[in-house]
């Protein structure tokens, strides 16, 4: 199982946004901002806590017959202790090794036996493990996780197979692949100062080796309890009798004495810096680019979230628009909020704005980056116009719908376990289009100037490692 997946948006075609943005170009001011107001996503949202410490959000919706089990643990790549690198992520996969009731793989089972499907994935601030499965089986999977919550087979010989499979996707994963941790490893490592922020997010290997099975049991004891977690329950399911099902099997959990949470915070960067590496399995030059962003969840976080739209997203952004179309410099952008690993929604600390651009080698990498000056000097020189502010709006409305949506429902479970975990409000799904639609071009325009600037700028240089194959004769 590859667990550390890389979410991406699915492209949904939602009819009805569709019309909706058909339809606003023929309003009025005041009938465009009514229609919003009352088309805003609206999420059902049941939120409270056991006596154990543990957050439960239930989420009903009875458009299929499925329902998606999300348990999300407060540690992540970079919350994890400093002398233990990787154990986050070790965790991740220890946790399909057994309990008391399942031996090793038959959760797994479990879950594929009725039709359902699963994963799990490590992210900066969050391990977490989902199932989509038929409504029928809920009680099944809330007991499973339950189980496993409350006791992991920590052995020996898991231990050591589990600690022998991190090693391998590694070296499967990124230091024998082309670009393997480019962008999402290598600029967080080279934009910050913080060691948590800055670390090797897939652990040092001596880490990894040197772990022993009362490390790992003190891990898990610390981390995995119900205290530090949230259960999330979407789909067509009866609110009361699973409530029921969640106090029976997760009320008796003991909580845990959880350690001071690390101070995340990352120095103002003053001054741009530079960084890069030569790769030999690499076919052709890249560019990656990091801006630290705004504090989450205030009002230049929104306005970014908007900017990133305006400047990334979709062949009629700018840089697409301008490297692309216009100079040919490259086939394509890509950028975002936390981009590689989640989005601007899930994560909780410091954060970067990345983009990664690959370009062929006769075009220099600084002329690429100038071009990309001249897209930024654009927006932090005067205020967007409305009509590109409504367009960002209804772009980023799309991807939140969309996100939602995405794997069968499980979007809409991330979003309400990450504003659980993060803020102790999952409420806040409903709230982000109108949070958004309070952004104004003058506040884009002053977030651009501040951190668009190149002195809050990291550029990272992908350079091949070998020289391209000569071109076939005709």
């Amino acid at each position: 199982m590859r667990t550390t997946q890389r979410l991406g948006i699915l492209t949904i075609a939602l009819a009805g946004l569709a019309l909706l943005a058909l339809s606003g170009a023929k309003l009025s001011a005041q009938n465009t901002s009514a229609a919003k107001s009352e088309t805003r996503l609206r999420v059902p949202v049941d939120y409270y806590k056991l006596l154990n410490g543990l957050k439960v959000v239930l989420s009903r919706d009875a458009t299929t017959p499925t329902v998606i089990v999300a348990v999300y643990y407060n540690i992540g790549f970079r919350n994890e202790p400093k002398d233990r690198t990787g154990f986050a992520h070790l965790f991740e996969h220890m946790m399909f090794q057994g309990s008391r009731n399942l031996g090793k793989m038959e959760f797994i089972r479990l879950v594929q036996s009725n039709g359902g499907l699963l994963n799990g994935s490590t992210r900066f601030d969050f391990t977490n493990y989902f199932q989509v499965v038929p409504s029928h089986v809920l009680e099944t999977i809330l007991w499973a996780e339950a189980d496993r919550m409350r006791g992991l087979q920590i052995t020996q010989d898991n231990l050591k197979n589990q600690q022998e499979v991190v090693k391998n996707e590694v070296k499967v994963n990124v230091l024998n692949q082309p670009y393997g941790g480019f962008p999402w490893i290598d600029l967080p490592m080279a934009a910050n100062k913080n060691w948590y922020n800055a670390h090797n997010f897939y652990g040092d290997l001596a880490h990894l080796d040197a772990a022993t099975l009362d490390d790992v049991s003190a891990f898990f004891k610390t981390f995995y309890a119900p205290n530090n977690a949230v259960v999330v329950v979407v789909g067509d399911f009866d609110s009361s009798t699973a409530k029921s099902w969640i106090e029976k099997y997760f009320a008796a959990i003991p909580s845990a004495k959880l350690p001071a949470a690390p101070d995340l915070t990352e120095p103002r960067q003053e001054e741009e810096r530079q960084a890069g590496r030569t790769d030999p399995l690499a076919s052709r030059p890249a560019l990656g680019l990091a801006y630290h962003v705004p504090e989450r969840a205030t009002p230049e976080w929104y306005a970014f979230g908007l900017l990133d739209q305006v400047l990334a997203q979709g062949p009629d952004s700018l840089l697409y628009d301008e490297l692309v179309r216009k100079r040919g410099l490259t086939g394509d952008v890509n950028a975002g909020i936390n981009w590689g690993l989640g989005s601007m929604f899930d994560y909780s600390g410091p954060m970067l704005w990345l983009a990664q651009i690959f370009h062929d080698g006769t075009t220099s990498s600084e002329k690429v980056l100038a071009a990309v000056d001249d897209v930024v000097g654009r927006v932090q020189q005067q205020p967007l116009d409305q009509a590109t502010l409504d367009r960002a709006l209804v772009k980023l409305r799309s991807e939140l719908y969309a996100r939602s949506e995405q794997f069968a429902g499980f979007g809409r479970a991330n979003l309400l376990a990450s504003f659980a975990l993060f803020d102790d409000d999952p409420g806040r799904i409903n709230r982000l289009e109108d949070e958004f639609a309070k952004v104004t071009p003058e506040l884009v325009q002053k977030t651009a100037k501040e951190y668009l600037r190149p002195t809050n700028r990291t550029v990272y240089k992908i350079t091949p490692g070998k020289t391209a194959p000569a071109p076939a004769e005709k």
